[in-house]
């Protein structure tokens, strides 16, 4: 394939990298905040590798949200691409986006084994659906499947938008809490950074307690310090994400195993491990038997989603190489 550029864009950051011979280079993460839009945050991105609008042939882009039509609207940030815009902007011929948790599911393909950290032990069945699920700016949902050429399928959609699941008393009291703040609750209300405070607030609403921190970050490092009340909120918060990725887990008969990802649990991955994320995830009643075996890994690796953009970009080629549509 001739020189092309891939970025993972999520609500806060944006990262982008050139893609060549199969292989990420020059990763560089940008601020959304920082960008009127993405052609922008390009421009100053190929700027910094000495390269000018035209001296990219492809460009494969991981996007936060639902991707259909000629006009993307991100869904949390506010940038927003218009496909026949961007490519003149940039002299691309060819433009590939993709959901964020497809790139996320694709670069699972490429991770090595010291790129994730068993959590849950078993023996993945090739021949049935990986869950790949993560929080960071929201809640990102994705399913990966193996295809008899080699090649693999991603199944976008918005999973993270679920109800929040309730398994206790003491979470359905939580749940009335977080319902009079927010009406609808989803599980990405929780399962996020921003809401790690949604959370914590929660919490210290139900137990009398005083708010004393006022950041995901403060609550993550006073959690990993041991202070109770933290301590609480990053148990909670494993609870629910188990309980959510069974659920997934369920419902698309994920016996390929579970990938947790995203920039919020690798922050307090001790507490993690030792959670109770497991008995959680496997807490489904008459089915609590199904999710044995199901092995479930920690991703550690630092770039998966652009890596996926690449996969995508390079399997869009391979099928046909004149024309790339926007399913990997």
């Amino acid at each position: 394939m001739k020189l092309a550029l891939v970025g993972d864009i999520g609500g806060t950051n944006a990262r982008f990298a050139l893609w060549r011979d199969e292989q990420l280079e020059a990763v560089q993460v940008l601020p959304t905040a920082d960008f009127a839009g993405p052609e922008q945050a390009i421009v100053a991105y190929l700027h910094a590798q000495g390269l000018q609008p035209g001296s990219i042939g492809s460009v494969c882009l991981a996007c936060a949200g639902p991707v259909s039509g000629n006009l993307f609207r991100f869904t949390n940030n506010h940038w927003r691409i218009d496909r026949t815009a961007f490519c003149e902007a940039l002299q691309i011929d060819r433009l590939l986006m993709i959901n964020d948790f497809s790139a996320m599911a694709l670069g699972m393909t490429r991770i090595a084994e010291h790129e994730r950290v068993q959590v849950c032990p078993g023996e993945p069945q090739a021949d049935r659906p990986a869950l790949v699920i993560g929080a960071g700016t929201g809640l990102g949902v994705g399913t990966l499947l193996a295809q008899a050429d080699g090649s693999w399928l991603v199944l976008p959609g918005e999973g993270g938008h679920v109800d929040l699941p309730i398994g206790s008393p003491r979470e359905a009291e939580l749940w009335q809490i977080l319902y009079r703040q927010l009406g609808h609750v989803r599980a990405e209300d929780v399962l996020s950074g921003n809401g790690l405070l949604v959370l914590y607030r929660a919490i210290c609403e139900l137990d009398g307690q005083p708010l004393q921190h006022a950041t995901p970050a403060a609550i993550t490092s006073a959690g990993m310090a041991g202070e109770p009340v933290a301590a609480e909120v990053l148990e909670q918060f494993s609870c629910w994400l188990g309980r959510a990725a069974g659920n997934n887990v369920l419902t698309l008969g994920a016996r390929g195993g579970v990938y947790i990802v995203g920039g919020v649990v690798p922050r307090f991955a001790e507490r993690f491990l030792a959670s109770g994320f497991a008995k959680s995830f496997r807490d489904k009643g008459c089915m609590s038997h199904y999710l044995d075996g199901i092995p479930v890994w920690l991703v550690t690796a630092e770039y998966p989603g652009l890596t996926g953009a690449g996969v995508a970009l390079q399997q869009a080629a391979e099928r046909s190489p004149d024309a790339i549509r926007d399913n990997p």
